[in-house]
């Protein structure tokens, strides 16, 4: 019988099969006949199911398993399994007392102690024909063979799906037996999917990076703080010895920190900008110990106290740092008329010619002519004057100087009338304090 037509048998029994009961009347011993598929029970005055299965012979041809039924036989595929339908209209006779008859379970049941017939696990006993690739599941009657997550049956074997081909992934797939797992390239972790991935903050997950970490897209960045430079190895700091880069970095003196560097000045000079050097005005500051009766000589890196009444014989000292030979004195005769004593400083190695001061007449005679030279104090021949004018003139370095260096140069004006037959002569006094440095 086809299995279609099986099925449908089994529901049209199930509807239209009932038990038989006896007749009621009132004596209900004359009535003991049964309806087609039961015979009389003796003992339990019921009417009890005909297994067919047991007294056809070969109730079923070929493949077919004979399923006994209340009232009736199934014949079935071997593979197929029935459920009884309790919840159907009319209920099964009840079953007689004692213990079950041999083989009155259907196939896929066995009696339990009570003598019920209940399901035997096939998958649990290993009564089952289910691959070694397969998992059996125990259905009731019966059993079913499916593959495991992961697998898919190819002919009568379970073979692992390479679930890798469909791009599960977002970086790389590794197939594993019935499964695989995403992994993700350096730089980045898996997200709470388990499949896509995100960026690693390193940064916040102790980077190597010595004093300064910037994340990127996959990666991250070491830097330095100012004043350092990355090594070779990417992580850590070296400093950078600015001082040997320039050696215009300081004006005077350069000296390296960790991380920066800083100028320094010679004494006598403060530190201007972060790297200048300037010229401490000791008198201007009163930083200086010079004595009542003298006065302060500033020069670049220093000073000088000076005397300031500095006229000699025959000389008498006037103001102003101004000494006067008097007219009446004999020994005035063919000195300068007066001697006036002024104080400068230039800075050492100066680049030449350069003008270093200017000489100006204080009076002027009426037709008289005025020269300029320099009576003393240059013998070496570092300095000239360029006369300017008639009242003018100035006094000009030849030669670069090193200091510290002290000169006294005696500027001499002389005043000429032919007509009148008139000469005289005064004296510019000039220090020069060259300093020790160029600044």
């Amino acid at each position: 019988m086809p299995p279609f037509a099986s099925r449908l048998a089994l529901l049209l029994l199930l509807l239209l099969l009932r038990v038989a009961s006896p007749q009621e009347t009132q004596d209900p011993d004359s009535y003991t006949e049964c309806t087609d598929g039961y015979q009389w029970d003796t003992e339990s005055q019921h009417c009890k199911d005909v297994n067919e299965c047991e007294t056809i012979p070969e109730a079923c041809k070929g493949e077919m398993k004979c399923i006994n039924h209340y009232g009736g036989y199934l014949c079935l595929p071997r593979s197929a399994a029935v459920i009884d339908d309790v919840h159907g209209e009319g209920a099964p006779p009840p079953r007689p007392p004692g213990p079950l008859p041999p083989n009155s379970c259907q196939e896929g049941f066995q009696p339990d102690e009570d003598d019920h017939c209940v399901d035997t696990d096939e998958c649990e006993l290993d009564l089952h024909d289910c691959r070694p690739s397969q998992q059996c599941h125990n259905l009731p009657g019966s059993f079913h063979c499916s593959c495991p997550d992961g697998y898919r049956k190819i002919g009568p074997e379970c073979v692992d799906v390479d679930e890798c081909r469909y791009r599960y992934c977002q970086h790389r797939c590794v197939n594993l037996p019935g499964s695989f797992s995403c992994q993700c390239e350096p730089g980045f972790q898996l997200g709470p999917n388990n499949r896509s991935c995100v960026d690693v903050n390193e940064c916040e997950m102790g980077a190597p990076c010595e004093q300064r970490c910037f994340n990127t897209y996959g990666t991250f960045l070491c830097r330095c703080n100012p004043g350092y430079e990355l090594h070779r190895d990417g992580f850590s700091c070296n400093d950078i010895d600015e001082c040997s880069y320039s050696s215009y970095l300081c004006q005077f003196r350069c000296f390296n920190e960790p991380g920066r560097f800083s100028c320094h000045c010679p004494q006598g000079y403060q530190l201007l900008a972060t790297r200048l050097c300037q010229d401490v005005d000791e008198c201007e500051a009163a930083a200086h110990q010079c004595a009542e009766g003298q006065s302060c000589v500033n020069f670049h890196g220093g000073y000088r106290c000076v005397d300031t009444n500095r006229c000699l014989e025959p000389y008498v000292w006037v103001a102003d740092n101004r000494c006067l030979c008097p007219a009446t004195n004999p020994l005035c005769r063919e000195q300068p008329s007066t001697i006036v004593h002024r104080y400068m400083s230039i800075t050492s190695e100066r680049s030449v010619p350069a003008d270093v001061f200017q000489i100006q007449a204080t009076s002027v005679y009426p037709g008289a002519y005025n020269a300029f030279h320099i009576r003393s104090g240059n013998a070496q021949g570092d300095f000239y004057i360029r006369q300017i004018n008639n009242v003018s003139a100035m006094l000009v370095l030849a030669r670069p100087v090193t200091g510290p260096r002290e000169f006294v140069l005696d500027l001499e004006m002389v005043t000429m009338n032919s007509l009148m037959s008139y000469r005289s002569s005064s004296v510019l006094r000039l220090t020069v304090f060259v300093g020790a440095y160029a600044f």
